[in-house]
């Protein structure tokens, strides 16, 4: 009887531990810096599709950086002017020669 009555109740326990996870999970933010957070994440998504790829709100400076590293990615990795770094490489291999064995 004890460990049936010890049973049912971390069962309940468990049952209020996971409701209280959920709980604010499927309500409305009512938390003021919790609005801010997802208000700005609802605003980035907007710009992020608005900018169509590319990086949110980014300069020239910025873009010109971030184009300097991948260049220099690129280079330390076999790319250069013209290798498109995105596609798999493409492998040839030749059979070796194999001479006959004379008995």
């Amino acid at each position: 009887m004890a460990v049936s009555l010890l049973k049912s109740l971390n069962l309940a326990a468990a049952t209020s531990r996971n409701f209280s996870v959920l709980a604010p999970a499927m309500t409305k933010a009512t938390d003021p810096i919790q609005a801010l957070f997802v208000e700005k994440i609802k605003e980035y998504d907007t710009k992020s599709k608005a900018a169509g790829g590319k990086m949110v709100d980014a300069t020239k400076e910025t873009e010109a950086g971030l184009q300097a590293e991948l260049d220099k990615v690129a280079k330390a990795y076999g790319g250069g002017a013209g290798v498109d770094m995105s596609a798999f490489p493409q492998f040839s291999f030749q059979d070796p020669e194999v001479e006959p064995i004379k008995l």
